[in-house]
């Protein structure tokens, strides 16, 4: 551990307590949400410094670009950036994923943490959506509710993490919004069925209002059931969480976000439910391909003892009559990602990170 300043002593010492998984030992406890309210704010540029320290053995974080997507329309409001992001669950990390080609010193909590934080310090999201959490109340709860996010966390009913020994508890779906630029107006908790059965998939959807414009707009996370073969079972999924959404929005009268890792490439049938929904829906990133159909070749990339996987499974969906897309962050190339894929000691995940920044249309009721 470096030795700090006496000026960053008290925030290191914020930052130094959750770099053991130790910090919750007991997974039942989980459940209960920390008070952070009386914790003091962090300045994101002295957590930034503090993360960088930690890491300074480590490669600098990748460039990568906003893509422009504007098309010439000016908006009378700040947009609203969006990031949607599977971290990769330590315990799965470590414990089950298998990435061959990845040396277990990259995958160390107390670093691959300060990686997966400078990621989000640096993009400053006003919507966070994360999957495979399972360092929500040792981590992201303390230090992101001390840089102003409200924060909520929804674990998998029956976490494969809870399997790994030495496990954090379960993993879970995580949103994080900015209190000083929304209002939190409603809440729902999804766990997500498949033939009218409950799965161990979940969904957060949250109803916001945005402070500058009063305009009400609904974001959700979720993550769907992994692996092949579960083609039928993730469809069903995806028709149960947009039904859910059908009656949070109204009917899409309330413009609507969904991040999520899908698991599912976009010739699945899951895929086709949401490009085809009554929601009127569109995928953000599609608009960075020559033609704004394609998605990108990929989200996650990495390399298991069956074989190389590329795939895009990370999805940020979002109401096109109501919300147009200002800009998205480009991927990494396959230059960056290297020879041995993903996680690795230049990048904390399996799965890319997607930012778009939005911002409300003027006369959506036009477009519906």
């Amino acid at each position: 551990v470096c030795s700090m300043g006496n000026s960053t002593s008290r925030l290191y010492s914020a930052l130094a307590k959750t770099l053991s998984s130790s910090a919750v030992s007991q997974h039942q406890d989980c459940l209960e949400q920390p008070d952070s309210a009386q914790l003091d704010p962090i300045d994101p540029k002295d957590l930034l410094e503090e993360c960088q320290i930690v890491l300074q053995k480590r490669p600098p974080r990748f460039q990568r670009d906003f893509v422009d997507l504007k098309k010439n329309t000016a908006s009378n409001h700040r947009p609203i950036r969006v990031m949607q992001w599977n971290i990769l669950a330590q315990a799965l990390g470590e414990g089950k994923d298998n990435f061959v080609r990845c040396p277990m010193e990259a995958l160390k909590w107390e670093e691959r943490k300060c990686l997966i934080l400078e990621e989000i310090l640096a993009y400053k999201p006003d919507i966070l959506c994360l999957q495979e959490v399972d360092h929500y109340f040792d981590t992201f709860e303390p230090l992101l509710s001390r840089l102003g996010y409200q924060c909520t966390f929804f674990p998998k009913p029956w976490s494969p993490c809870l399997d790994v020994e030495q496990n954090n508890g379960p993993d879970g779906c995580a949103l994080f919004f900015l209190k000083d630029r929304f209002e939190l107006i409603n809440s729902a908790n999804i766990r997500l069925t498949a033939m009218k059965l409950k799965t161990n998939q979940v969904a957060i959807a949250q109803t916001l209002k945005c402070n500058e414009t009063g305009r009400l707009f609904c974001v959700a996370v979720t993550h769907l059931k992994a692996r092949t073969g579960w083609e039928r079972f993730r469809s069903a999924q995806g028709y149960d969480l947009l039904q859910n959404l059908k009656s949070i929005t109204q009917g899409a009268k309330i413009p609507l976000i969904i991040c999520g890792d899908f698991n599912a490439e976009p010739t699945e049938e899951v895929y086709r439910e949401f490009s085809n929904s009554s929601l009127n829906l569109n995928s953000a990133y599609k608009l960075l391909s020559p033609d704004g159909q394609s998605e990108p070749p990929y989200t996650t990339w990495k390399i298991r003892p069956s074989g190389e996987c590329r795939h895009t499974l990370d999805y940020i969906w979002y109401s096109q009559h109501a919300l147009k897309v200002n800009s998205a962050l480009g991927l990494l190339t396959e230059e960056q990602i290297g020879p041995n894929r993903l996680p690795s000691f230049n990048y904390p995940s399996d799965h890319l990170s997607l930012v778009c920044d939005f911002s409300f249309n003027q006369d959506p009721d036009r477009l519906l």
